[in-house]
């Protein structure tokens, strides 16, 4: 066993007087010793329930005959983050919680590891460490949140909370009804209850075979969470003895399935930072120039919110993660061959599953569309591309030309919007928010959930080298690359230059001549930085760029 580094032998009579003093028996010492990596903690309301979903863990890897051992991993709410400081620091704790796993995993020798996450960055951050590891590893995660349900039926949820904020600023919505939208928004514990950023990528662990079925769906408060969390926690132990690690498990195909999936579900576009990020640990290059080959070929199946008004727990009722892969599955849009952590191939995992619900998970033959939720789109503007989620978008704005309206912040821009001087028509960009510029890149809900709440979300785009809440809808394009911070394109625009926007054929432009943009590049200068001192600057000077996950250089 990997752990008999630290457990056997004479020389090693320190290291267990060491687990003796953790109370550790004898027995316990001998058996495979299994980590679990929780993510708990008392101000994400996704982690709030992961010490119950880490108890059923421990209670199925002893179950199975091993020693459970926990060890934490922290975790940002990006809703509470943001609009301020706090979002700066989103981005980048995946790293942090990549480099931290790695770090106490390695010193202590485990067997395996049960990855316990359930948030935005605190996901993909697991994902990483598992694939830098390669040791035999699983994840469960805390599971999503209900809809909450208004006073009227409407059901509800976080990301017609931020637009609430845009229709009571725009004067369509009094504060009664904003009060209504606070009290209702969040009803439980779990993460958001639409496909937002965490749920798209727990979804994406079933879809790369590194978690049971059910992990992306199963709401946060329902039994079956934790009974998953104990089949899981029995399971690593399956891992460790038959030597499944996690480099067989995410190939090239993985990956590539994983694309198809996203497309399928229409996940939040901060999948397009995180699986490349993800490849790059494991080894695979996974260029942005896949994204638009699969989405061309792959139809998107669902449209969970923001795109559409059903949720998690119904997706979940409608047969899951895997029921939208079976429909995948009838023409051949992913491979059924690799491995997953259940010991089964993919295609053993589909046998027999079932489209519950017709409406929910449209049926291959009858997509919402013929191609997938997101697009990367290239051009003078984003010569490395820049990404939108093309489900979340109106049908009149796939095609936009329009005025820039610029501004060189978060804040400035929303000082615009609320203030009323953003008119339709308009493409407002927003820079200097890259992962170098933030730094941190920045989500831009407010922004965003203000342009839809005031009406203006078919009739506006939004343009930014920052990023987007899987809650964004309408015509929201970020991870502008490369960014302004750099000396990218988006830096050289200005006041009124028109801008096009092709979203089905993948193309933004700046209508500005050649010459004229060179003009623009010899006087540029690029600003001091916003940030000199702590995490972020040395952030700033090692992340790459969003074309390729905003991993950091070593």
């Amino acid at each position: 066993m990997r752990s008999d580094r630290v457990k056997r032998g004479a020389d090693r009579a320190p290291h267990r007087s060491l687990l003796n003093a953790l109370g550790l028996t004898a027995e316990e010492m001998d058996r495979p010793i299994i980590g679990i990596v929780s993510s708990y903690n008392e101000i994400v309301p996704g982690h709030m329930n992961i010490d119950k979903i880490v108890d059923a863990v421990k209670a199925g890897v002893r179950m199975a005959g091993g020693t459970p051992l926990v060890f934490p991993a922290i975790a940002v709410c990006d809703g509470i983050a943001m609009g301020h400081i706090g979002m700066k620091y989103s981005l980048c704790t995946r790293e942090l919680v990549a480099d931290s796993v790695e770090a106490v995993a390695t010193a202590h020798q485990f067997d395996g590891l049960v990855m316990v996450p359930n948030c935005d960055k605190n996901v993909p951050g697991m994902l990483m460490a598992a694939a830098r590891l390669n040791i035999p590893t699983i994840f469960v995660s805390g599971g999503p949140m209900l809809a909450g349900r208004m006073k009227d039926g409407k059901r509800t949820c976080l990301s017609h909370m931020f637009e609430a904020v845009g229709s009571y600023t725009a004067g369509t919505l009094d504060e009664e009804g904003l009060l209504e939208y606070e009290n209702k928004a969040c009803p439980t514990c779990g993460s958001c209850s639409g496909m937002y950023t965490a749920n798209s990528m727990n979804c994406l662990t079933e879809a790369v075979g590194l978690a049971l079925r059910g992990n992306g769906t199963i709401p946060a408060v329902m039994s079956d969470r934790l009974k998953l969390a104990k089949h899981t926690g029995m399971q690593i132990m399956e891992l460790v003895k038959k030597d499944i690690r996690p480099l067989d498990i995410l190939t090239e195909k993985t990956f590539l399935n994983a694309l198809a999936v996203d497309m399928a579900l229409g996940c939040s576009t901060n999948s397009m930072l995180h699986l490349p990020a993800i490849a790059h640990e494991a080894g695979v290059e996974l260029s942005l120039d896949l994204a638009n080959s699969i989405s061309e070929k792959t139809p998107n199946l669902c449209h969970l919110a923001p795109a559409g008004g059903t949720y998690m727990e119904d997706l979940d009722r409608a047969g899951g993660v895997y029921a939208v892969m079976a429909e995948l599955a009838k023409k051949e849009l992913i491979s059924l061959d690799g491995m997953t952590v259940s010991g089964k191939t993919v295609g053993e995992n589909l046998a027999g599953v079932e489209n519950l619900d017709p409406e929910l998970i449209r049926p291959i033959e009858n997509p919402y569309s013929a191609t997938g939720g997101i697009a990367v789109l290239k051009g003078n503007l984003a010569p490395d591309g820049c990404v939108v989620k093309r489900s979340a978008v109106a049908p009149e704005m796939m095609v936009h030309s329009g005025p820039a309206r610029v501004f060189n912040s978060e804040e400035e821009a929303i000082t615009a919007i609320t203030g009323g001087k953003i008119a339709a028509g308009d493409v407002v960009v927003i820079r200097y928010e890259g992962p170098k510029g933030g730094p941190g890149m920045r989500e831009m809900l407010n922004p965003t959930a203000v342009i839809a709440g005031m009406g203006l979300d078919k009739e506006v785009a939004l343009i930014t080298d920052g990023r987007f809440s899987g809650a964004t809808r309408g015509a929201s394009i970020g991870h502008v690359s490369p960014e302004a911070a750099v000396g990218g394109p988006i830096a050289l625009v200005e006041e009124g230059d028109t801008i096009h926007i092709d979203i089905n054929n993948y193309k933004i432009s700046l209508d500005v001549p050649d010459e004229e943009l060179e003009r623009r590049r010899a006087a540029w200068q690029p600003p001091a930085p916003n940030v000199t001192t702590g995490y972020l600057a040395r952030y700033a000077s090692m992340v790459t760029s969003a074309s390729t996950g905003a991993v950091l250089k070593i």
